[in-house]
């Protein structure tokens, strides 16, 4: 770790997944898009980036943004996986280095095309939008998006999307990145939504690939889930606008209905409610 790597400031909240218990839906935001589920026993990591910069590995090193705050849990902290879901293959959300962190047994689930960066593990599902796969009795199902998916610039063959996961009567969608998109209204009348995870920030000027929290808002409201947590903000500096104005303007825009969203600090952690308020470490 060089010199400027160690002004990382800490996460300010630090996950105990060992204290969740199996018998609800319990979310750690561990910075970014990566997020940690519990879902009812069946443990879920989503684009996961845990290493200090982001970009490309050049030896030890690697050449790309730096972290504006820690990681909320180191890669050696993981709990043990199920599954990690990756939406598409941009770095900030597919980290190679990441990735070799995790133990080859845990099941991937990618978007279409990108089979080629997750080879090391043992069972990777590919999924187009609309199809979907089991993780023991958690279906998985690939959503569309407005995004796009190369790596490179000339690997535009790779697929994106978010997920629409489901245990029993529970679900939660997780968005990837998006731009802001109809597509979600539609999976309204598909049943209810427990939490939706979407991105709001690197919008300034990257508005048509990335939603400005209102229009996360509007999205997040289109599809009438319960809870929103937003991710995609605070913890790289990808864009132009403050580092704390994403989730100013999306408290903001949710108004008297702030309550809503959960989670807007690394390593804060959130269950679902089973009755009455739901509850934010």
């Amino acid at each position: 770790m060089g010199s400027g790597d160690r002004c990382i400031i800490p996460a300010p909240h630090r996950p105990e997944p060992a204290a969740w218990t199996d018998d609800r839906l319990t979310a750690a935001w561990l910075g970014h898009a990566t997020v940690l589920l519990n879902f009812h026993g069946t443990w879920i990591l989503t684009d996961p980036v845990l290493e200090h910069r982001i970009g490309l590995g050049l030896g030890r090193a690697k050449v790309g943004p730096r972290r504006l705050i820690q990681p909320a849990l180191a890669k050696r902290e993981l709990p043990r996986l199920d599954a990690v879901l990756l939406s598409h293959a941009h770095m900030d959300h597919t980290d190679l280095g990441t990735l070799r962190a995790i133990p080859p047994r845990v099941r991937v689930v990618v978007q279409s095309g990108n089979r080629d960066l997750v080879r090391r593990f043992h069972t990777v599902d590919e999924l187009a939008w609309g199809e979907t796969t089991r993780i023991g009795d958690v279906e998985v199902e690939s959503v569309e998006t407005r995004h796009w998916g190369a790596r490179m610039v000339t690997d535009r063959h790779r697929g994106w999307g978010g997920y629409l996961i489901r245990k029993g009567r529970h679900t939660v969608l997780f968005g990837g990145d998006t731009a802001y998109t109809d597509a979600f209204t539609a999976l309204r009348r598909r049943g209810p939504v427990d939490l939706a995870i979407l991105p709001i920030g690197a919008y300034d000027p990257w508005i048509t690939s990335h939603a400005s929290p209102e229009e996360t808002w509007r999205m997040f409201r289109a599809l009438d889930a319960a809870y929103l947590l937003p991710i995609h903000h605070s913890t790289f500096r990808l864009s132009r606008e403050p580092v704390h104005e994403p989730v100013a303007r999306l408290l903001a825009a949710a108004g008297r209905e702030r309550p809503r969203i959960v989670i807007t600090e690394v390593g804060q952690t959130w269950s679902l409610p089973v009755t009455g308020s739901s509850a934010v470490a």
